[in-house]
């Protein structure tokens, strides 16, 4: 499996980018968001997503790891491939994407080029819950309130099991009293508040 790429962009082409690995070009289907982002001849390093099918070996490549995290989330959704994928990630930002899948935005998800009403219904359904931690980072007020200890516990919590948006809860219902305590306490708090 290709997981990363690093090399010089030698080719800009619709829809993807041929990057010159050590006198090797591979072809990669990025984004609009991403294309954009990328310097021609100048080195470049691209996570990779390495889809192979009977007929042909493609590489999906993306300038952050959100970027791919979505589209891997996106691939996972029934009758959504790799490359309907990428499309909708040329059509909306991952963050974008996160918060109106949360929210349950479907007026705002058909005004992005590829996704249907039953698509984009099918999209709220299966990832409301896997983008909840995307779409929480998004939004003005948690960006402003959310302070280096609150997202450790809420990444502690998630890492001991709890679904992202029984975290995200947890956390906010504890903000007033995260001052002057450590992660320890707090999780403790956090961990007696969840089980009742």
């Amino acid at each position: 499996m290709i997981a990363r790429l690093e090399g010089a962009v030698v080719e800009k082409r619709e829809g993807s980018v041929v990057i010159d690995v050590n006198g090797v070009g591979y072809l990669v289907h990025v984004s609009a968001t991403c294309l954009a982002a990328l310097p021609p001849g100048e080195r470049v390093r691209l996570r990779t997503y390495q889809h192979v099918r009977e007929d042909a070996l493609d590489l999906f490549g993306f300038a952050t790891e959100e970027e791919e995290a979505v589209f891997r989330e996106l691939i996972g959704v029934k009758n959504v491939g790799p490359r309907a994928a990428q499309n909708i990630l040329s059509g909306i930002e991952p963050r974008d994407l996160a918060t109106a899948v949360a929210s349950g935005d479907v007026a705002r998800l058909t005004k992005v080029p590829g996704i249907g009403k039953k698509t984009a219904e099918r999209l709220v359904v299966e990832l409301k819950d896997r983008l909840a931690t995307l779409a929480l980072a998004a939004s003005p007020r948690a960006t402003a309130a959310k302070g280096g200890i609150a997202e450790q516990l809420e990444q502690a919590l998630v890492g001991l099991g709890y679904r992202p948006q029984q975290a995200v809860q947890a956390v906010e219902a504890m903000a007033g009293s995260t001052e002057g305590r450590t992660l320890d306490e707090l999780l403790r708090d956090a961990l007696k508040r969840l089980r009742g």
